[in-house]
């Protein structure tokens, strides 16, 4: 059995780690890209609740579908490919969707973007993985 305060420290301990690799990634790496790709479909404004949302919620997701189940069989391999197909699945649900729909959405982006989501989430994955190896998330 999952030890409820010890999944919500390991959530705790999980976000920052999220957003130091995203926003290495969004604020560094691939910055560029994005402006080029997306040209006058970004906002110049964040809007901070809706990103803080989906954070929240990934998280979520990753320590639900990857984490925990990894964590379960002992097993970093298994968590992060669990991590990357939750993180390829849910970057290519928002990508293949503004593609079917949004004049003008870049394949490119596309492609790069449902990448990135896979890389992403494995990466969180295998370093809450750690974690809640460390917290003792799942008893033994």
């Amino acid at each position: 059995m999952v030890s409820i305060p010890k999944l919500l420290a390991l959530y705790g301990l999980t976000v920052p780690v999220f957003f130091a690799i995203d926003m290495i990634w969004l604020g560094l790496v691939a910055r560029g890209f994005y402006r080029r790709q997306l040209g006058d479909l970004i906002s110049p404004e964040v809007n901070w609740t809706a990103a803080i949302l989906f954070y929240l919620l990934f998280i979520a997701g990753i320590l639900t579908f990857a984490v925990v189940p990894g964590l379960r069989r002992e097993s970093l391999s298994h968590t992060v490919a669990l991590g990357a197909f939750f993180g390829f699945v849910a970057y290519a649900t928002y990508d293949l969707t503004n593609l079917a729909t949004l004049r003008g959405w870049p394949l490119r982006m596309t492609l790069v973007d449902m990448l990135w989501g896979a890389v992403l989430s494995a990466s969180v994955s295998a370093a809450s993985y750690a974690i809640g190896r460390k917290l003792g998330v799942v008893p033994g």
